[in-house]
């Protein structure tokens, strides 16, 4: 009885604390020149340990609602403990009564420059600078939990999105690219600022409908999913007529653009000729994609 009862707390302990990603990160050091270096693997497996240990919010996330996500951090150069390269990072979430993972969010982040001693310690600190690579981590960290909520509650995200911008914000400090309004119109700080921006609450409003209203009752009535997605993307209409071509919609597609041309592909008839006049007007970018759209 006495090892049952051992055995039913570490469970419910192990449920009850468990953190919220499940991450993979990859370290690729290829353009190096210099790629069995050790440091490279240290590097991977103390990134994947901090990223997946720490605890991100104050809620409890089970076991089965970790998030699955990846980053993959492609070095291109280094001296000494200086590095240069970029960051892919991707995630997806669960269709409801389904074994198909969407996905929500893709983000290719070039400006990636930190500074690394192997084995030095990594901490998170929700209100202070730590260093670049900690604060890019941990940006698209909130960014992954922020659209993961929003795909599951309408403006779910907003204390995730909103700890990304205080990241962003106080690592304005450094010299580092992608922390401020003159790093251009593709970097994290336009990332976040457009995002908590009422000229693009469509896109966020788009991501609950999409999945909740869309995706999600797919199993039990695919036509009727297959035609609220329809509508949740024809939304997105809104956003383009005031910033046509913008950075946040390129990112939206970025992430769901194959998902949209094998869901208007596939399944049930229905009219889907406005949907892709729609797409071709406010994604020109993945036209070779709505060509592809059988109809």
């Amino acid at each position: 009885m006495r090892k049952l009862l051992v055995l039913f707390t570490i469970i419910i302990s192990t449920v009850s604390f468990s953190q919220e990603l499940n991450c993979t990160v990859t370290v690729v050091a290829q353009q190096t020149g210099n790629d069995n270096n050790v440091v490279f693997r240290t590097l991977e497996k103390q990134l994947t340990e901090f990223i997946n240990n720490t605890k991100w919010t104050n809620k409890t996330f089970g076991q089965q609602e970790r998030i699955n996500c990846s980053m993959v951090i492609n070095v291109n150069g280094y001296d000494n403990d200086n590095f240069s390269g970029t960051i892919q990072v991707a995630a997806s979430r669960p269709v409801y009564n389904s074994t198909y993972s969407s996905p929500t969010y893709f983000f290719n982040d070039k400006n990636f420059n930190f500074q690394y001693l192997e084995f030095q310690n990594l901490v998170f600190n929700p209100t202070q600078f730590e260093s670049n690579l900690i604060s890019v981590l941990s940006f698209h960290v909130y960014m992954i939990l922020g659209m993961d909520a929003d795909s599951f509650d309408l403006e779910g995200g907003s204390e995730y999105f909103k700890q990304a911008q205080t990241i962003s914000n106080y690592s304005q400090q450094l010299n580092g690219q992608g922390w401020k309004l003159e790093d251009g119109l593709q970097s994290r700080f336009a990332l976040i600022d457009n995002l908590l921006s009422p000229t693009f609450k469509e896109i966020r409003s788009t991501m609950y409908t999409y999945h909740r209203e869309g995706l999600d009752i797919m199993s039990n009535d695919t036509k009727k999913g297959k035609e609220q997605i329809i509508k949740s993307i024809s939304e997105l209409q809104k956003v383009h007529s005031s910033r046509p071509n913008s950075f946040l919609m390129r990112v939206f597609f970025d992430t769901k653009a194959n998902e949209v041309m094998d869901i208007l592909s596939g399944g049930p008839s229905v009219n889907i000729v406005n949907a892709v006049d729609t797409l071709n007007k406010i994604a020109p970018m993945h036209s070779q994609k709505w060509r592809n759209i059988k109809f």
